[in-house]
Order: structure tokens, then sequence, then C-alpha cells
């Protein structure tokens, strides 16, 4: 006998009629309304997973972008040396800007190299010194290119801080205040907190190294 069939017939010819169980209208909208939901937290669920991971994966990318980048920065600044006009080595430093001269392409030319912070990237300014004489370097730089991005250091978390020929002993003086004198500044301390996405949770990695100025000690100070 089939659910929904009825039975004539019985006892005393008496006409007896039976249903077989089954799932009603109600029983079926329920089972959609919990499936559906389900789904729909699964499917949340994997987003979000998708989401961090794309973020971590992100994060990771930038960071060790940025540590390359400082890597090669540190390693230029530890060659830094007197500007084919005679300049000193350092021109100028603060928290957020640094000029030195430095054979950067190894092209026995001394350029000038300016590393500054601009809209959330460490910038890297190259200038060529001129082919007449006496050596001159233009007031601007040549060619700008970018060592790393995604930098979120705050007004009081720069990007370069400078000591003296004193220091680790000297914690008074140091770090140098800025905008430092140059002649005497001996290290600098590179420092970038790089965050892909600010509007998210802090999720900030610190890129940080030192660099001894070398070839300054032949400078009086």
């Amino acid at each position: 006998m089939r659910g929904g069939e009825t039975n004539s017939g019985g006892k005393d010819g008496a006409s007896v009629q039976r249903t077989l169980p089954g799932m009603t209208l109600v029983e079926a909208l329920v089972a959609i309304s919990v499936m559906t939901v389900a789904m729909a937290g699964f499917s949340l669920l994997f987003v979000r997973a998708y989401r961090s991971n794309a973020f971590i994966l992100e994060t990771g990318a930038a960071s060790a972008a940025a540590s390359r980048g400082v890597d090669r920065l540190i390693s230029n600044l530890r060659k830094i040396r007197q500007g084919d006009d005679g300049s000193y080595p350092i021109v100028s430093g603060s928290g957020s800007d640094l000029k030195v001269f430095l054979d950067i392409d190894d092209d026995g030319k001394t350029e000038r190299v300016h590393y500054y912070l601009q809209n959330g990237a460490l910038r890297q300014g190259v200038t060529e010194p001129s082919a007449t004489q006496p050596v001159t370097y233009p007031s601007s730089d040549q060619v700008v290119t970018t060592v790393a991005s995604n930098v979120a250091n705050a007004t009081d978390e720069p990007v370069f801080s400078y000591y003296n020929d004193d220091y680790p002993g000297d914690t008074v003086n140091n770090p140098l205040a800025t905008p430092i004198a140059v002649e005497e500044a001996r290290l600098v301390r590179v420092r970038l907190i790089i965050n892909i996405n600010p509007n998210r949770a802090p999720e900030e990695t610190n890129v940080e190294s030192i660099a001894e100025f070398r070839n300054l000690n032949e400078y009086v100070r």
C-alpha cells in the first residue's frame, strides 16, 4: 500500500480510510531553512578563512620585500664617501629623511642618494654628478625608486635614528637630536613598520637594522 492510498472494505463492509506517514509542507520548509542557514554559515566561514590566509600571505610578502629593501639600504649606507665635489659624506639627516654620498651603482662615480618617507613608502632618489668641472649636483633627485611600501611609521616612530661615537655607552645624548649635526653621526638605525591594511586590526611587522657610517675617520669633528 503506498502513502496517500485508501483501503475500502473491512469488517461488516465498513469503509476504513488510512493515510501513511509523510513529510508535511511545514516540515519541508523547516528542513530547507536549516540547510540554507548551514550553507550560508559554511560559505561565510570559507570566505573569512580565505581572506585571512590571503592577508597573511600579503603581509608576509610585503614584509619580505621591505626586509630586502632595508638590507640593500643598510649595505649602501655602510659605504658612504665624500662627494665628487668634495662634500662631506653625509648631507643631512632627520627622522624621515637622509641624504648621503656613495657610489650606489659601482661605476666609479659618487652619487648623491636621498632616502625619504613619502605617502606611506620609503623612496630612494639618486642624483648623478655633472660631467663638467668643477663637479656639481643638480638640486633635485634625478631617478626615484621605491625601497619599501606600506610603511606605517607614526611621527614619533622615526625611520632613521642616529648615534654618535660614544654609543652605546652614552645613553644621554643618543639617539642624536634631529635634524642632526652631520659630523656627529657614526651609526644609523633604520626601522620600518609595515602594515598593508591599516583598516584591519593591527597586523604590523617591524623591519629594523643598523649601519655604521664608514670612511668617516679621516674627517675631524
